[in-house]
């Protein structure tokens, strides 16, 4: 397996002796310990799965560690959110979770993101880290963590769990996505939440520590990776499973989205005569440099009502691409089928010497 992440700086003597358990490795050694200081690794959530996996990241070495939260440490969070204490109820999950990142290791760096992740920021959010993993527990995060990351080129590890019961996958964009293994999402209501059905603390641990493992293999290179397999735990019975997951052919064409690169667009008169050009990104991106002629309708509101689009042609655009195509999938959706999005969005029109009012 090709590593995620190149190597970092020579090991000093103090980190030697520190990771020096790694280091006996031969899937991880040196080298890896330098990838794994040298990785960006985001954690979705800092609650049941998102507390043990921050903290074995953090041990691990993981070097930058992104948290995305924007809840605050209950009571009833402490029975399985092992990076909170009783001290932090009522304080942001980030901050508290940065602290035991912090009394763990200070030599690492860790960046709170007190928000909930959604279509407007995911595709930012995620574009500093070589690696996601998902540990939130609503359909509606789960799926834009995947349709962020498949138009970004790169993998993420999910977990789930509920009851006595785990899941763990791999997914890439190159091969199997959570669409092949859950098409669209399940009517509002019928499946319960760890709130309502409740789940053991240690189910949580368990699958927690799968999804770092794989995130520690994904970021060295060690070993084979979960994708194309998921992992289901039954802590009743003790047991693991796995299960083959291959590509839905339907998902697989229905993800080829039509595009149009930076080049096409110059030479197609600039974005001013044949096609409309839309920008979803917000105001205040849009006012700090946009494609010249370029209409704003900023994300939330196209999703909210696709035929606000304006009619005739039209080359949706933000600002690398992920966001674009979330709003293309909507538009196809709608019946559509006169619009494409920008290859690697703004950032791409910039490189092609495209010119920004």
């Amino acid at each position: 397996m090709r590593p995620l992440v190149a190597p970092g700086p020579e090991l000093t003597p103090a980190q030697r002796e520190r990771w020096s358990r790694h280091l006996l490795l031969p899937e991880i050694g040196e080298e890896g310990q330098r990838r794994l200081l040298n990785a960006r690794v985001l954690v979705v959530g800092a609650g049941g799965l998102g507390s043990p996996a921050l903290l074995y990241l953090a041990a691990a070495g993981v070097g930058t560690i992104g948290v995305v939260d924007d809840d605050v440490v209950e009571e009833s969070n402490l029975q399985r959110q092992v990076v909170h204490g009783t001290a932090d109820v009522g304080r942001a999950k980030v901050d508290s979770a940065a602290d035991a990142v912090a009394r763990l290791d200070p030599s690492l760096t860790v960046v709170r993101h007190r928000e909930r992740l959604t279509p407007q920021n995911a595709a930012d959010v995620v574009a500093g880290y070589d690696l996601v993993l998902d540990g939130s527990d609503t359909f509606e995060t789960r799926y834009l963590v995947n349709d962020t990351l498949v138009a970004a080129g790169r993998p993420w590890v999910w977990g789930a769990v509920l009851r006595f019961d785990g899941h763990v996958s791999v997914f890439d964009p190159a091969g199997v996505t959570y669409r092949d293994l859950f098409p669209t999402p399940p009517p509002p209501g019928t499946v319960p939440g760890c709130g309502e059905a409740g789940v053991l603390g240690g189910v949580c641990a368990a699958v927690a520590s799968v999804m770092v493992t794989e995130a520690v293999k994904l970021v060295t290179g060690a070993g084979r990776p979960l994708t194309g397999r998921v992992l289901v735990h039954d802590a009743l019975a003790m047991t693991w499973r796995e299960l083959p997951l291959r590509p839905d052919p339907r998902r697989t064409t229905d993800d080829v989205l039509p595009t149009v690169t930076a080049q096409e667009l110059l030479h197609d008169g600039q974005g001013s005569t044949a096609r409309t050009v839309v920008d979803v990104r917000e105001p205040d991106e849009h006012a700090a440099g946009a494609v010249p002629g370029a209409v704003l309708l900023p994300l939330a509101e196209l999703l909210a009502d696709p035929g606000r689009l304006p009619a005739g042609p039209v080359v949706l655009h933000c600002a690398r691409g992920g966001r674009s195509a979330q709003a293309l999938r909507a538009v196809l959706a709608s019946g559509r089928t006169d619009v494409v999005h920008l290859d690697g969005g703004f950032a791409a029109w910039r490189a092609a010497g495209g010119p920004v009012v």
